[in-house]
């Protein structure tokens, strides 16, 4: 569980990444997930997008990410959400405590 100023490092952080994970029409699948999980061990900060077709709020989409890939929400706005998980094998970000 992260905690206030774990998270405002990570937002700070995120804003110069891409979203590399948009979820449409079709949900999120397993192929999705499988594909969120690959993305959040090389990289441990993930920033993804819901489109306007999808079922799902961004909150709702980030709670079912959260829940399937055991992962951190970092931040929900508008669209977009910010997940994260410490990678065990290639730690590349270093919180504060």
């Amino acid at each position: 569980m992260l905690n206030s100023r774990q998270r405002a490092q990570l937002r700070a952080m995120a804003n110069s990444y891409d979203t590399i994970v948009h979820i449409g029409k079709d949900g999120i699948k397993e192929q999705t997930i499988k594909q969120i999980v690959d993305a959040l061990e090389k990289r441990e900060l993930i920033k993804l997008r819901v489109l306007e077709t999808a079922p799902y709020t961004s909150r709702e989409a980030a709670d079912i990410v959260s829940r399937e890939a055991s992962c951190d929400v970092v931040q929900v706005i508008g669209s977009r959400f910010i997940v994260y998980k410490e990678s065990k094998n290639n730690k590349t970000i270093k919180l504060v405590k």
